[in-house]
């Protein structure tokens, strides 16, 4: 585990050669995250979180990383810009990554959705971007269900309704048929419409599922959750430097994303095998600044670090004596 950790952390650091970021295929560094994602779920598949659930519940979302047109003109996204896409599946126990889709940043996010493995039995949720109701169909067929925010101008016939408690922000549960003379062929089916109140935040969100058994309420806590995987994106940005590419080739691009991912999941599995209450951020600051001492792991994470700079050193001496 220490020469993984080891690997992991020095993989994102300044020292990878140019050389390597242009000839090794990404793919190397994509394969080994697997493996490591694969290892990081088993750790968390116990793990409870915001909502009590017994299926295996996915969020999926995307994050753009903008780019210098004139060195990455091969991803151009606007007129004077470049980006890529990081179009990611994540497992809500334990927020452990499972599926990254990395394209240009002119590829609509709604597409990704097709590269989406559909598991029998499992909720995904996602934003009303991702409305396409032919994938959606999908989702169904595969036995697996969906949560999506609904789209103001959806045409539909309401079917039946169910009385909600509004007490607790819930306006309206109701089936519904699609009526578009494209949707209804695409998902001809019955939806379940669910309307809420988010009092806090002052405003109203309409949810689209094909599942009919959950309570309304459990419906809307669900799709809550999917801000977990914007704190993840926020997270690897800051943390594992995926905003500056030590090179401008599709393959380098890649290799640094899939690196930062490996790193991340390496940071959880430690986390979770150690049993250490640290935040993840934490963690990874005491491993890159220990990371060529020989030191175990699990004393350099049991040991108490000022990470905030102002700790004085000793080692200094005074230049005037008073």
């Amino acid at each position: 585990m220490v020469a993984i950790v080891g690997f992991g952390v020095s993989l994102a650091g300044t020292n990878f050669s140019a050389c390597c970021l242009r000839t090794r295929d990404w793919r190397i560094y994509a394969d080994f995250a697997k493996i490591l994602i694969k290892q990081a779920r088993r750790l968390y598949a116990q793990d409870s979180f915001d909502v009590v659930l017994e299926q295996t519940a996915y969020v999926f979302d995307t994050t753009t990383v903008d780019l210098c047109l004139t060195l990455f003109p091969w991803a151009q996204f606007r007129r004077h810009k470049s980006a890529v896409k990081m179009h990611t599946l994540m497992d809500l126990r334990g927020n452990i990554p499972c599926f990254v889709h990395i394209t240009s940043g002119r590829v609509a996010d709604v597409t990704s959705l097709q590269e989406i493995p559909i598991e029998a039995g499992a909720f995904y949720v996602m934003d009303k971007g991702y409305t396409s109701f032919a994938r959606l169909y999908d989702f169904t067929r595969g036995l697996a269900f969906f949560i999506i925010r609904a789209k103001r101008d959806l045409d539909y016939v309401r079917c039946s309704y169910r009385v909600v408690d509004k007490s607790i922000g819930l306006r309206s549960d109701q089936t519904i048929a699609l009526c578009g003379p494209k949707s209804s062929i695409l998902y001809p089916v019955p939806l379940r419409r669910i309307s809420y109140y988010a009092a806090a935040i002052e405003q109203r969100f309409v949810y689209l599922t094909n599942n009919f058994i959950l309570p309304a309420l459990t419906i809307a806590q669900l799709y809550k959750c999917r801000w977990q995987v914007e704190l993840f994106f926020k997270w690897i940005k800051q943390n594992l430097r995926i905003k500056a590419f030590y090179g401008t080739s599709i393959n380098a691009v890649k290799t640094q994303i899939w690196i930062a991912i490996t790193v991340y999941v390496l940071v959880a599995i430690v986390r979770k095998e150690l049993k250490i209450e640290r935040p993840l951020s934490e963690i990874l600051q005491i491993l890159s600044i220990s990371l060529f001492e020989k030191t175990p792991i699990w004393r350099a994470l049991s040991q108490q670090f000022d990470l905030t700079g102002n700790s004085v050193t000793h080692n200094q001496l005074e230049l005037f004596d008073f």
